[in-house]
C-alpha cells in the first residue's frame, strides 16, 4: 500500500510506548499495533485526531504516500 504509516516515528520521539498510546487514545493495544504496521485499511478521523492530540502533532507527521509501492497488489 502506498500509504505509510509513521506513527512509530512519533512514538520513538515522545518516547511513548505503544500501550499508553493506545490507553489514552481509547482503542487496545492490538488495533493500534494493526494501524501502526500498516495493515490497517482504514482509520476514523477521530482516532487520527486522538492520536495527534496526543502525540502533539498532524496527520502528515503520522501518514506520508510512497508513490510506486505495488507489492500490496492492484489499486481499487
Amino acid at each position: 500500500m502506498p500509504i505509510i504509516v509513521d506513527i512509530d516515528v512519533m512514538l520513538a520521539k515522545r518516547k511513548m510506548p505503544v500501550g499508553v498510546l493506545a490507553e489514552r487514545i481509547g482503542i487496545t493495544p492490538a488495533n493500534l499495533a494493526v494501524l501502526k504496521n500498516g495493515r490497517a485499511k482504514a482509520v476514523r478521523f477521530t482516532t487520527l485526531e486522538a492520536i495527534c492530540e496526543v502525540l502533539d502533532c498532524q496527520p502528515g507527521d503520522l501518514l506520508r504516500f510512497e508513490p510506486g509501492d505495488e507489492a500490496a497488489g492492484p489499486a481499487r
